[in-house]
């Protein structure tokens, strides 16, 4: 299986470094023969928060994406987490702007506090969790911003997350989105023939992600139950939303770009925990769901998604209009628009363009920057995550979620406390557990 990986922008003009104060500070360094050919002879300080595997990868392609990008500090919740990405990334091409000394490699939940001052980027791929809090203090910082996917775990984190997005179009900060798909170059032409009408109107999607499961982390002698639960974060549906949220939320965002960005109005979610292990890594998540959503005036787009172990794996999205049927495979990849007869009437080519999405995403970033352009994805990334986080309200509780419902939800996962004990809750029981719809 190949590995598992989108974009309207609201573009301003502005000015991001204050290139006497970056040259300042150049000149009182040593010389760095690397970024006299950078485009606008300075460098941009880069700070990465969550150092995993996502975390690692942002970094390099951060380094590949611009010359006079420096990996200035480093910031996860644990020590081992921060020298492992270090060591890493000291393997690659850039590593001689990889430059993180003792004095700015910070551990803790509070890390970020202290990395903030010292960057003007930052990249935000730790536990989807914490990412709402983490998006407002880089917004508030004045940062330009790389932020992973999922941004949000429930309703109240969504909404954080949409006052960041409309403060930081205020202050003209950049914010690029972890949907790696709107970086694909297939993607980004299927799509645009499908909302520049090819299919017509669209009136049905149905979408699968089918995979199987991720990997677990057995306890280690001196962890305490949230050090256990963070490094299983994925099988936990307060760190991660749900496999739903964390995962399949990049098949809902292809549904929502193929909506062009309209809300549903409700949705019906059914799921559960079928073939999980019973062991404690495995968390309390669902291994399965299919969700319903319906739209006004009638289109109707249904996500299926699983992660169950030796079994069929697919993901892909077929796209049903009033002119005729989309195929969009980014796996094989294939994508194809055809007419109610069979005939194909636009395909992308087999020799077309397949430029690393994950790349892209950083190439556009920081050209951005350069260019004084400002890119904000926030909408698209914050409503793309509250449709998983409805689908997933609807099928823990079994009753049907409206968009209204969703927004105003006081629904909030974050545990009261992280002390100890953290006891592992139960998978939700559909037509007993709440919506939290209130």
């Amino acid at each position: 299986m190949e590995k598992d990986p989108m974009s309207q922008t609201d573009e301003t003009r502005r000015t991001f470094i204050k290139t006497a104060a970056i040259v300042g500070v150049g000149a009182a360094l040593a010389p760095f023969p690397v970024w006299a050919g950078a485009p606008g002879d300075d460098r941009i300080k880069v700070g990465l928060v969550g150092c995993g595997g996502r975390g690692t990868g942002a970094a390099a392609q951060a380094l590949a994406a611009d010359k006079g990008v420096v990996i200035w500090a480093m910031a996860d919740a644990f020590r081992d987490r921060l020298d492992s990405s270090l060591a890493n990334l000291l393997k690659e091409d850039g590593k001689d702007r990889v430059l993180v000394p003792a004095d700015r490699q910070f551990v803790g939940l509070d890390a970020i506090d202290k990395l903030l001052p010292l960057v003007d980027v930052v990249l935000l791929c730790s536990t989807p969790a914490f990412r709402p809090e983490q998006l407002a203090k880089s917004v508030a910082a004045g940062k330009n911003i790389f932020c992973e996917k999922p941004v949000c775990v429930d309703s109240v984190g969504y909404r954080s997350v949409k006052e960041s997005v409309r403060i930081a179009r205020e202050k003209n900060l950049t914010i690029v989105s972890g949907f790696c798909w709107r970086s694909s170059s297939p993607e980004r032409a299927i799509y645009g023939e499908i909302l520049g009408g090819r299919l017509g109107e669209v009136v049905s999607i149905s979408a699968t992600y089918l995979t199987g499961p991720l990997g677990t982390r057995p306890r280690q002698a001196g962890w305490s139950d949230f050090d256990f639960q963070l490094r299983n974060w994925q099988h936990f549906a307060w760190l991660s939303g749900d496999h739903l949220v964390e995962q399949a939320v990049h098949s809902i965002d292809k549904i929502n770009w193929a909506m062009g960005g309209r809300h549903p109005t409700k949705c019906t979610g059914i799921g559960s925990r079928y073939c999980r292990e019973d062991v404690p890594e495995r968390g309390d998540i669902y291994d399965n769901f299919s969700i319903i959503y319906e739209y006004e005036n009638g289109p109707r787009c249904v996500l299926t998604t699983r992660q169950q172990a030796n079994c069929y794996n697919n993901n892909d999205d077929w796209i049903n209009g009033t002119k005729g049927y989309a195929w969009v495979n980014g796996w094989g990849p294939t994508h194809w628009i055809k007419d109610y007869s069979g005939k194909t009437i636009w395909q992308y080519p087999k020799d077309g363009a397949t430029p690393d999405m994950y790349q892209v995403e950083h190439d556009t970033l920081f050209k951005s920057i350069r260019e004084h352009r400002t890119i904000n994805e926030g909408e698209f990334m914050a409503d793309s995550c509250l449709m998983a986080i409805m689908g997933r309200m609807s099928a823990y509780s079994g009753k049907q979620v409206t968009w209204e419902e969703a927004t105003t939800s006081g629904e909030s996962l974050t545990p009261k406390s992280f002390a100890n004990p953290m006891p592992i809750q139960k998978a939700p029981h559909p037509g007993v557990s709440p919506t939290n719809a209130a």
